[in-house]
């Protein structure tokens, strides 16, 4: 019997990682953090929303094209990945494996996440792919990081937060530290994407760990 494609990823990379880009400021924590996970030999599974496309034009001199099987092949190209080693997802990809619970086990990290999607997370909107894809981190009791990018924070966003706190959603605000002396605006991104796979649990060398 021949063995399926989800099966054969698994087997020639590690546990896949779901990666959603939404439409807050900070496009280059995410993009970065697939670059980090593709160097991980994770295997990287990619949605990104309407509004994330807007941002990272904005943002970058990135171009990424919104139908998935050309998002994936750019995004092969810019991180180096290996054939399989990317999959992207449709905003209404319902028969994506993150879309229900019986579907491949994944870590999920909301990179940037705007405070519309985590509004929606918190509340189980669920109207597209990325809100239903956090649905199922949480009822499943899987891993779910949200790199928040939006300042001030009103008392709506801070109850959010709060609820997907008390839920096992980790709260991981883009704010970087400078106790590693950044001289760049790369050296800032990553300590930021250094703390998202920290919590993965996956080694990098992207900064010096404190005391080292």
């Amino acid at each position: 019997m021949a063995e399926s494609p989800d099966l054969l990823a698994e087997a020639a990379f590690g546990p896949p990682v779901t990666v959603a880009l939404t439409g807050a400021s900070g496009a280059q924590y995410g993009l970065r953090l697939i670059e980090a996970l593709v160097a991980a030999e994770r295997e990287v599974w990619v949605m990104i929303s309407k509004a994330a496309h807007l941002v990272i034009a904005t943002e970058t001199n990135v171009e990424l094209p919104a139908r998935p099987e050309r998002l994936a092949e750019a995004l092969v190209a810019r991180s180096g990945a290996r054939p399989g080693q990317i999959r992207c997802f449709g905003r209404e990809d319902w028969m994506s494996p993150v879309a229900s619970g019986s579907g491949a086990p994944s870590s999920m990290v909301i990179c940037p996440c705007s405070t519309g999607t985590l509004s929606a997370v918190a509340t189980g909107a669920s109207n597209n792919l990325i809100e239903r894809a956090a649905d199922v981190a949480l009822k499943e009791r899987r891993q779910l990081i949200l790199v928040l990018r939006e300042t001030p924070l009103s008392a709506i966003h801070l109850e959010h937060m709060l609820s997907l706190s008390r839920l096992g959603a980790v709260i991981l605000p883009a704010s970087p530290g400078f106790y590693h002396q950044p001289t760049s605006i790369d050296d800032l991104i990553d300590f930021i994407v250094a703390r998202i796979l920290n919590q993965l649990g996956i080694a990098h060398h992207l900064v010096p760990r404190w005391g080292e």
